[in-house]
């Protein structure tokens, strides 16, 4: 727990001090243990206690007896309508808009889907009208929204919130998604990398800390990995940690936009596999689409996504052709996870993402195996592999968590 401070000139460090204590409890705490908790004298928890009461981000949870003779202890939990959030999810094929209370529970949530060709001014129009829908929920004090989040494909300018380059949709190069986000709202607003935005929402799903080392796949369009170190969501000198694709895991296999052949990221995504699908005929192109044996063609996003969820519904149904098709990039996964696993000695990897549900059921019953098959000199350790409990829009509302973790959070920032 972090520990506050007795200088006057401090009392705002010491209100997030105290009110992160309050968040990472399970059933609320006393005055009397946060002092013990946060080194704080009795006097200032009082103090600091009072303002945010007053502010309305705790209150008062009834009473509670410690087993001696005594007045019973207060006991203090955040209040969920203190603040709230909105976090956003670019994706190419979907941007997904949540809005978090301060306990962070998903208050609101909307989709829409991204337009075909990535034109970067239609997805703020877009994602503007996705916001604009969750800021009208019944119920929620408009003065009380604190911030946007955005979580974006990297890589990102963090400190100008500029999307810089990213391969999958060129039409937002260097496009200044913070500040048009802050302009068109009138909130405050953030740009992080959708991997990072995943794995902080995975952690704020875990306040208390239980697991403290593990990662974050996260499978859309493109694929990357958080990471979560000592307790802590990890993001790299420049916040663009997590660009995983150029991973060699399959020599001979797919040609890579790098040039090279067999690249995590190439042998993974969706796109990949739905050309294995449409060269092998699990799956038809559409009308008018030729599609020449071993060739790739172009596809927009839309029908990337459902072609993907025609081919995994055919391995799911017992197509062994599908099968084939998603087992090899389960193979493909199982030796790039075992080598991560054993680089930074993870014994825990959490999927997630807007594609994830529809390989859900067949990753979880082969990863485990494939690894368990590669040689123990790489994987030395058992290594869980589990599905994210934030759900679906965890990239969204990692965003959101990030805009109360910037504002109500004692720490200087991610690392």
């Amino acid at each position: 727990m972090p520990r506050g401070a007795n200088l006057p000139a401090i009392a705002a460090f010491n209100e997030t001090v105290v009110l992160d204590a309050v968040r990472r409890s399970t059933d609320g705490l006393s005055r009397v243990e946060l002092a013990a908790g946060t080194g704080l004298s009795a006097q200032t928890v009082t103090n600091v206690t009072r303002r945010l009461l007053r502010q309305g981000l705790i209150r008062e949870a009834g009473k509670q007896s410690e087993g001696s003779p005594g007045k019973p202890r207060t006991i203090l939990r955040l209040d969920p309508a203190g603040a709230y959030a909105v976090g956003v999810h670019l994706d190419p094929t979907v941007i997904a808009c949540v809005l978090l209370d301060l306990e962070g529970g998903i208050v609101a949530h909307v989709h829409r889907p991204s337009p075909p060709d990535g034109d970067a001014v239609t997805t703020l129009a877009a994602t503007l009208d996705a916001i604009h829908e969750v800021l009208a929920t019944p119920g929620v004090d408009a003065e009380r929204v604190i911030g946007v989040g955005v979580a974006a494909p990297g890589p990102i300018d963090a400190d100008t919130g500029v999307v810089v380059r990213p391969p999958l949709i060129p039409g937002w190069n260097d496009f200044h998604l913070r500040d048009e986000l802050a302009a068109a709202t009138g909130l405050p607003a953030l740009v992080a990398k959708d991997v990072t935005c995943a794995a902080v929402a995975e952690r704020w799903h875990d306040p208390a800390g239980a697991s403290r080392d593990y990662a974050f796949v996260y499978y859309g369009t493109g694929v990357g990995v958080g990471f979560v170190l000592g307790g802590e969501v990890y993001t790299g000198s420049t916040d663009n940690a997590g660009d995983v694709g150029h991973v060699l895991v399959d020599p001979g296999g797919a040609l890579c936009t790098c040039g090279r052949r067999g690249c995590y990221g190439e042998s993974v995504r969706p796109y990949r596999l739905v050309m294995q699908g449409l060269w092998s005929g699990v799956v038809t192109a559409p009308e008018g689409v030729v599609v020449p044996d071993g060739e790739d063609v172009h596809l927009d996003v839309e029908t990337v996504d459902a072609l993907f969820t025609r081919l995994t519904a055919a391995a799911d149904a017992g197509d062994e052709r599908a099968r084939a098709i998603v087992d090899r990039s389960i193979r493909n996964s199982a030796f790039y996870i075992s080598n991560l696993s054993a680089l930074l000695d993870l014994d825990r990897v959490v999927y997630g993402g807007p594609s994830w549900a529809r390989v859900e059921r067949r990753y979880l019953d082969l990863l485990p195996r494939r690894m368990a098959e590669i040689d123990m000199e790489i994987l030395t350790h058992p290594v869980r592999i589990e599905s994210s409990a934030v759900g679906e829009d965890v990239a969204a509302v990692g965003a959101a968590a990030l805009v109360l973790d910037g504002t109500f959070s004692p720490r200087v920032g991610l690392r």
